[in-house]
């Protein structure tokens, strides 16, 4: 079974504990954008992938049942062993995210934040199709489907405490385990950390096979990604890669050069592209964080619509066995528009506000035609009437804020 469910409280509870630790040592690794940028890609990842994993299970099901080298018993060292080897295949699955283009253009999301912290570790992909073809072994090695899912469920759980900046080296954990420190070097986009350290649970895969980096006291990581997204829409987050790949292969001359766009070297891009279509780079000599001014109630209106997004993905996840195929697929588009509503809100663009009364529009029709549960009713009437307080408020200060914006200009 899968536990990631059940550690979500825990996860925020974290990242409560963090916060407080930020306000102590008045430190600066938290930003109300970048944060709920991170939340909202990783409640639209959960949900997204419960529907995206059904047909990749079912075939590892099949190649279990028919295939199976191995009849393993259930016994707590087959636990061990099978997360050992899924840690492994996680490694080698995590490598390529990072050096093949169409794999990267997934991963990409989980390292485009600027700041590094426990939110950052929740910011997942949903645009991964591909990945669960480095499990397929495990079936054949006689992994049980049901044991798969509960030691990767751990796997991604562990994961989670290695996203912070106020956990230094941790000694001789550091030669075995994956840790904060040695997972910084993985998120930093300096040239002496990038494409090291994949290890999910297990340093010693990088140690192995030549990919380890140690965190260098000299060598401050700069978190993000060189092709800064300069954005807080979601969707945009997880397919800015894809796109610049659609284009590449459209225009790019050479037949080969089409798929080897796809397949190739993370980066590469061909000849007659990098000559006619030059990308910008950051220069991290000159780096300055992606940053759009806002006041408080913004803030704080962004915070109350990813509350509202965050409570309606929880409950279709817990729910999910109980709605319709029509029912899932509605709730999800309620929860992707809903997303970049608030990333627009926070980028302080119009369309935002057109979103937002669309969104509620919705959830009104939802709460008036719908037979749901009264206390779940009362909740979303209450998030309806603050949010339509907040709103009017945050329509006289947008002229102002969106002239500070129409000012700024992106140094990185």
């Amino acid at each position: 079974m899968s536990y990631i469910i059940y550690a979500i409280p825990f996860f925020f509870l974290l990242i409560a504990m963090e916060l407080v630790a930020e306000y102590v040592r008045k430190t600066d690794y938290y930003r109300t954008n970048d944060a709920i940028n991170s939340l909202t890609a990783g409640v639209l990842s959960r949900m997204v992938g419960l529907l995206k994993a059904l047909v990749p299970f079912a075939l590892y099901i099949t190649l279990y049942d028919n295939f199976g080298l191995f009849s393993l018993g259930e016994n707590i060292w087959l636990g061990l062993v099978a997360f050992i080897l899924y840690d492994f295949c996680y490694y080698w699955n995590h490598r390529f995210g990072h050096e093949m283009s169409i794999l990267w253009a997934a991963h990409v999301v989980h390292h485009s934040s600027e700041e590094y912290n426990l939110t950052t570790a929740l910011r997942q992909t949903s645009g991964s199709f591909l990945s669960w073809i480095f499990y397929l072994p495990l079936a054949v090695l006689g992994i049980d489907p049901l044991l798969l899912l509960t030691v990767g469920s751990l796997n991604l759980i562990y994961q989670f405490w290695v996203h912070t900046q106020h956990i230094g080296k941790l000694g001789w954990l550091e030669l075995v385990f994956v840790t904060p420190s040695n997972h910084r070097a993985h998120h930093a986009q300096n040239q002496i950390y990038i494409d090291r350290n994949y290890g999910g649970v297990f340093i010693i895969w990088d140690r192995l096979f030549g990919s380890f980096q140690e965190e260098l006291d000299n060598e401050r990581p700069i978190f993000g990604i060189r092709k800064a997204l300069h954005s807080w829409n979601p969707i945009f987050a997880n397919t800015h890669v894809y796109q610049q790949l659609i284009k590449d292969s459209w225009r790019t001359q050479r037949w080969a050069d089409k798929l080897r766009v796809w397949f190739g070297r993370t980066g590469w891009r061909p000849a007659d592209m990098e000559r006619n279509y030059p990308l910008s780079r950051v220069d991290l000599t000159r780096f300055e964080k992606f940053e759009i001014p806002l006041t408080t109630l913004r803030k704080l209106y962004s915070l109350l619509q990813h509350t509202l997004t965050t409570l309606v993905g929880l409950l279709f996840l817990l729910n999910i066995t109980n709605l319709a195929l029509n029912q899932q697929l509605l709730i999800i588009a309620w929860v992707i528009g809903a997303s970049v509503s608030v990333g627009e809100i926070l980028a302080l663009k119009l369309i935002g506000w057109w979103l937002e009364i669309a969104k509620y529009l919705l959830l009104t029709t939802v709460v008036i035609t719908q037979p749901i549960p009264g206390w779940l009713t009362i909740t979303l009437t209450i998030f309806t009437i603050l949010s339509a307080i907040m709103w009017r408020s945050l329509k006289k200060e947008h002229n102002e804020l969106s002239n500070e914006k129409a000012n700024f200009v992106p140094t990185s």
